[in-house]
């Protein structure tokens, strides 16, 4: 006796060897034996053999059509063993019963199984709905693999030009054109962002690049909505002091400005002037959300998205000749350059000029200062009486001038790079700097002492953080840090800032003690500022390689900085060459420059000779 029976949702044939009221041994025709439940027996017969019955029910099956079938079979419930009586309408073969048996079970949107060997027609409008479904799925196949097949040959399909960079960054992997593009990288063996390559789609890798990181950070645009026109603050006292700020050409948002007056009794009364955007951008405004959203203003060469829209900016920024409102740290300083006392107010003051670095360093620098050959130029004095001041602050924080690397400022000029090195630590950085890092840590020390909350940058074995507890920042030196300088450029000086003219006006602090708003600032800055930063040192990467290329270099010289880690000696490139490995840090070696790649942003550098050993090449540097 020889049985067809379901297994597993599939149809089987064999030999039954013994049989009990509730189950079956069978024996399939490769001698595998088995025990079924004998409910799942469907059809019981003595010949032919199991495996000819199954081929030849194939055979019949692939001739039957389900549309003639559904209309033969009514309305109402059925067995197989029934239809294909009605079909075939002569005493049935085994093979005929099974082929009809796999046709029904094949043809899911016809027949719905309604138990052991048993159906039921599916309704007419179920029926028509679910072959539009099929039509549906067969012309998105038939596309998706047009479009393949396109992708393939290195030729884009219109289709994608939309969908660039998208589909490469954040894909809908259910749409045909993310599985095309699958199908066609598989099939040429390129990753997808190669294969989009090939076809032309990315014309221009710097593009590619801003578009990339727009679409994870910026995905509704860098435009702003309308929000309501900055207005004017209220009434506050006009200081009559002669202020001035220090910045590159292309700054805009000109948080800071410096003051110097000489007191009938000796004592030197430097301002530290801060915009006070504050005063005007209203916690939970649309505008505040604005900024809480972006959380600072992006910096990449050659361009910027800044946190606040241009015409807030101009009203609050500290433009030239104009009378602006300001958060201002005075310090008395006596003749040994001994700060003696200090006061913080809200007011207005004048800005008598914007001073540039590609004009002001021309002449204030460490080979003009005190050089009575030298012309005149505006600000001298304050400008080298402060150089000394700041030497002194520098000092009181456990620092030294020793400080002997570039920065580089990057420039794009149509398809032009220039990397333009300049030396860091000069009479413009430090008196700027200091007197930021005075402001900082001296304001963060005011809001720790009255226990109003703010937002500390605080640094420890090498790590930094931001954190609400005034903890040190040893870095700087100093005892607590809480950014405050640049309320125009990053939310949490603008966070700051609000603490801090609440404790000057006298009125409660807009972020009260164990703030969650506070809290969800520090997580959200630190990791868009990371993001942001990566972000800037990504692109100028991108642009030293654009630069090697533009100058044909093929070789470079560097600096091995441990293992296989070098330093670039006329780039900020820092990056590894394998074949540097057993160098001693320190030593100049020569590299070769190869494999340069803008796309990965990759390239590769190989050990060519050792230039200079290092000054003591007995000792193994850390």
């Amino acid at each position: 006796m020889y049985l067809i029976f379901e297994e597993d949702g599939h149809f089987k044939a064999g030999s039954l060897l013994s049989e009990t009221d509730a189950t079956a041994q069978v024996e399939a025709a490769s001698g595998k034996r088995s025990k079924i439940k004998t409910a799942n027996i469907l059809l019981r017969f003595a010949t032919p053999a199991p495996d000819e019955v199954m081929a030849k029910a194939e055979t019949l099956a692939e001739d039957l059509d389900a549309d003639f079938l559904w209309e033969a079979a009514g309305t109402d419930e059925f067995s197989f063993e029934q239809l294909a009586q009605e079909y075939y309408g002569h005493v049935l073969q085994p093979a005929e019963s099974v082929a009809l048996l796999l046709k029904l079970h094949a043809s899911p949107i016809y027949f719905h199984k309604k138990g052991k060997g048993r159906y039921r027609p599916a309704p007419a409008e179920t029926l028509e709905a679910a072959k539009a479904g099929l039509e549906k799925k067969r012309v998105a196949a038939e596309r998706q693999a047009h479009l393949a097949v396109e992708l393939a040959a290195f030729r884009l399909p219109p289709e994608y030009t939309s969908l660039i960079p998208r589909i490469l960054i954040t894909p809908d992997k259910n749409t045909l054109e993310y599985k095309a593009l699958a199908d066609a990288a598989a099939t040429t063996g390129l990753s997808q962002l190669r294969l989009i390559e090939r076809c032309g789609a990315i014309p221009s890798t710097l593009d590619f690049h801003l578009a990339t990181f727009l679409l994870e950070y910026f995905p509704g645009g860098t435009g702003f909505p309308d929000v309501t026109d900055p207005h004017d603050p209220p009434e506050l006292p006009k200081r009559t002091v002669r202020a001035f700020s220090i910045d590159d050409e292309a700054t805009t948002e000109i948080d800071d400005a410096l003051s110097v007056e000489w007191c009938d009794d000796g004592r030197i009364r430097v301002g530290i002037h801060i915009a006070a955007p504050a005063l005007g951008v209203v916690p939970g405004s649309e505008l505040d959300k604005i900024a809480r959203d972006r959380l600072s203003t992006v910096y990449y060469p050659g361009s910027k998205i800044t946190m606040l829209p241009e015409a807030w900016i101009h009203h609050y920024t500290l433009g030239e000749t104009h009378d602006c409102p300001v958060l201002s740290l005075y310090l008395d300083v006596a003749s040994d350059l001994r700060v003696c006392g200090t006061e913080t107010r809200l007011e207005i003051v004048h800005i008598a000029s914007n001073l540039r670095h590609e004009t002001l360093e021309a002449q204030f620098n460490d080979d003009t200062l005190r050089n009575p050959d030298v012309p005149d130029y505006p600000y001298r004095r304050e400008l080298e009486w402060l150089h000394d001041f700041t030497a002194v602050l520098e000092a009181g924080r456990g620092k030294t001038s020793t400080v002997d690397r570039l920065d580089y400022t990057f420039k794009i000029e149509g398809e032009h790079v220039s990397i333009v090195p300049r030396k860091r630590g000069s009479p413009i950085d430090k008196v700027v700097s200091e007197l930021m890092i005075f402001a900082n840590a001296h304001w963060g020390a005011w809001l720790a002492e009255n226990r109003v909350p703010g937002i500390y940058r605080a640094q420890a074995n090498g790590k930094t953080r931001m954190t609400t507890a005034p903890d040190p920042h040893q870095g700087l030196g100093v005892d607590q840090y809480a950014w405050s300088t640049s309320p125009l450029r990053r939310y949490v000086d603008l966070v700051n800032q609000r603490q801090l003219i609440s404790l000057a006006q006298g009125s409660d602090p807009v972020y009260p003690p164990r703030s969650e708003a506070l809290f969800q600032v520090v997580r959200e800055f630190e990791l868009a500022y990371d993001a942001y930063n990566e972000f800037q040192r990504r692109l100028e990467r991108y642009l030293m390689l654009r630069w090697l290329i533009q100058e044909n270099v093929s070789k470079v010289t560097a600096h091995v900085i441990r293992d296989d880690l070098v330093r670039f000696d006329t780039l900020p490139m820092v990056t590894r060459a394998p074949s540097v490995a057993g160098i001693l840090p320190g030593s100049r070696v020569s590299l070769a420059i190869s494999n340069i790649d803008l796309l990965d942003i990759s390239f590769h550098a190989e050990y060519r000779e050792t230039l200079e050993a290092p000054p003591d090449s007995s000792v193994v540097l850390p």
